[in-house]
């Protein structure tokens, strides 16, 4: 009885070893063959794994052919258009994101009272207003430069903010300069005489 204890014991003990032998054996995803970073390659006379990408080679989505887009800039000059077009949901998405990132500092209407600079004291310089000639008379490509690469105390936003978003922002800052500067000329006429008519 106890021969056979001992034999079964031993063939379960040489059938473990074979089969952890076996699976060491194995080869899996967690061992592929392949080249590991910085290992020697035998390949390549350098001997390093690691090739130079090939010269113009851009990383997926990162093209930024359309300089208007990307800069803010035609022909090297701040651009005075948009490079798509402005519709309702360009301004609404603007209008979220000035509440999100300028709003903190430029205030919701642009005045440059934001609670930060009101908190800030005389130890911040306060934001400029949107709302003045020298700011209204900027081009569009002006707003989107600064928050793609920051001005005075004001650091970039290129790493927060995409880039559709920073032209929808200076979208959106075109329609404050609007409401805060506007007469009643700029009022459609249907929607004026109706104006005219609820003052009186």
């Amino acid at each position: 009885m106890k021969s056979n204890q001992y034999q079964l014991t031993s063939l379960g003990l040489l059938c473990l070893i074979c089969v952890t032998t076996l699976a060491a054996c194995r080869q899996d995803m967690h061992d592929q063959p392949k080249y590991e970073p910085y290992e020697v390659s035998s390949f390549f006379d350098d001997k390093r794994t690691a090739r130079n990408p090939v010269e113009g080679t851009i990383a997926r989505g990162n093209l930024r052919a359309d300089d208007h887009l990307y800069t803010g800039k035609v022909n090297g000059e701040l651009a005075t258009t948009f490079p798509f077009e402005v519709t309702r949901e360009v301004l609404e998405r603007g209008q979220e994101r000035f509440g999100i990132y300028c709003a903190p500092c430029h205030s919701s209407i642009g005045d440059g009272n934001g609670m930060i600079a009101q908190r800030g004291g005389s130890s911040m310089k306060q934001p400029a207003t949107y709302h003045s000639q020298q700011m209204r008379d900027m081009p569009v490509g002006h707003f989107f430069d600064v928050m793609t690469n920051g001005f005075g105390s004001m650091y970039s936003y290129s790493e927060r903010i995409s880039v559709r978003d920073r032209w929808a922002i200076a979208a959106y800052i075109r329609v404050l300069q609007m409401s805060q500067n506007a007469s009643i000329e700029d009022v459609p006429a249907a929607q004026r005489q109706r104006l005219i008519m609820g003052e009186q």
